[in-house]
């Protein structure tokens, strides 16, 4: 199965549309994606994007909400939404035949929702619970307060569920503002892959979106890395700690060296954090490191939970390995790494949904397609030299968070930290 040549047109108004077909499949994933994410609110509106892609599904003067799931699921398909910081997405997976149908719903959905008072006040009780939900799971809240801790003060540091008292607030005027303010032509960007037709898919969103007038989005809010530290002390079975640092952005030129690092650092069972802190020395069942990318900054990520006796050790040793990592990071522990990071993009390709997810965020980030042999090209490009300047800069220099959860009293502080990092 080897994909065809993606393609990538404009509408007149402004709405981007790009696809790429797999021969071979009988299905396609298509969807819009909106460049308005969490980041995009003002903090009245905190959580607003994430109400907003409640509210889609549950019905348009055409369609109810149970009519909005049938349609796409009497034809055996999928249909489903995410909001990040910097998008929402709106997608559908169906039989190459249904394409039509789905591009209709998604477009019913988006441009005709009803926001009747009834399915607000249904959905809002919905989030209140998935807010509650999140509170509970510690390995889940400490990343929003990690968020918050690395960016204070700023949309990007907000959590994307919203907290609840804002939640609680929102109303029909609130989400028809949202729309209005975000949900132009110009902040849309049709993806689809699988069995498409490039030409058919911009007859028909030219038919269901030409109409629009031109109009984009206000521009996403900036972001500083601050760092910071916070604390929340509880009675738990683990101690969960999470560290970041600050890391390039989309458009970095270290962007796949970042991403390297995280691999060689704590990407898999070979990891340096994952053999040192779990294999050898058995302080924890679960920890990894990760750089995540926005437009204009970026995480380092390290996250583990342990006992609440060995989260002393457990952040010693994260730090020592932090250090040697810039001493001595070798030629084939960056040959794994750059190994798995392209396992993973090109399996990731051979789903139609992970594909047309990519199309749209290139879109986003870049404006354009890069092609795949491309990013091969730039992750094979990055050395053990490179790695080990990067990781000296981020242990020793680099602003950093650090947010911890559970039996937490007695660990060390990021001025303790600091301190190690600089010894």
């Amino acid at each position: 199965m080897t994909p065809t040549e993606p393609r990538f047109d404009t509408l007149s108004n402004g709405l981007r549309v790009v696809s790429e077909h797999m021969p071979g499949l009988k299905s396609a994933a298509i969807g819009l994606w909106i460049t308005a994410g969490g980041r995009d609110e003002r903090p009245e509106q905190n959580g607003i994007a994430h109400f907003l892609e409640h509210m889609a599904f549950k019905g348009t003067t055409r369609r109810n909400a149970l009519q909005i799931a049938e349609a796409i699921e009497d034809v055996g398909g999928y249909i489903n939404a995410y909001t990040s910081r910097e998008a929402t997405a709106y997608y559908a997976r169906v039989l190459e035949q249904d394409v039509g149908l789905a591009l209709d719903v998604l477009a019913d959905i988006l441009l005709d929702p009803l926001f009747e008072a009834r399915e607000i006040e249904v959905e809002r009780g919905v989030i209140l619970q998935e807010i509650g939900q999140a509170l509970d799971t510690p390995d889940d809240i400490i990343f929003d307060w990690l968020q918050e801790t690395a960016y204070p003060a700023q949309a990007l540091g907000r959590p994307i569920l919203g907290p609840a008292e804002r939640v609680r607030g929102f109303s029909r005027e609130d989400l028809v503002g949202f729309v209005a303010e975000q949900y132009g032509p110009g902040a849309m960007i049709l993806s689809a892959a699988g069995a498409v037709d490039h030409d058919l898919l911009m007859r028909e969103a030219e038919r269901l979106f030409g109409h629009l007038s031109p109009r984009s989005a206000p521009r996403e809010q900036g972001a500083r890395f601050e760092g910071g530290e916070l604390r929340r002390d509880k009675v738990l079975e683990q101690a969960h700690m999470a560290l970041a640092f600050e890391a390039p952005a989309y458009d970095s030129p270290e962007l796949y060296t970042a991403q390297v690092y995280s691999v060689a650092l704590g990407g898999g069972m070979s990891s340096r954090l994952f053999q040192e802190i779990r294999e050898k020395r058995g302080l924890c069942y679960t920890i990894f490191a990760q750089a995540g990318a926005y437009a204009d900054t970026g995480m380092m990520t390290i996250y583990a939970g342990t006992g609440g006796d060995s989260l002393n050790d457990l952040l010693r040793v994260t730090l020592d390995e932090m250090r040697r990592a810039a001493d001595d990071m070798r030629p084939d522990e960056v040959a794994r790494a750059r190994a798995q990071m392209k396992a993973g993009l090109l399996m990731g390709l051979e789903s139609p949904s992970n594909r047309a997810e990519r199309l749209a965020r290139m879109v986003q980030i870049w404006g354009e397609l890069r092609p795949l042999e491309e990013t091969i090209a730039r992750i094979d490009a990055v050395t053990a030299g490179d790695v080990r300047d990067f990781a000296a800069r981020l242990v020793s220099t680099a602003p950093a968070a650090l947010a911890l959860y559970g039996p937490v009293a007695g660990a060390p502080g990021l001025e303790e930290l600091q301190s190690l990092r600089a010894a």
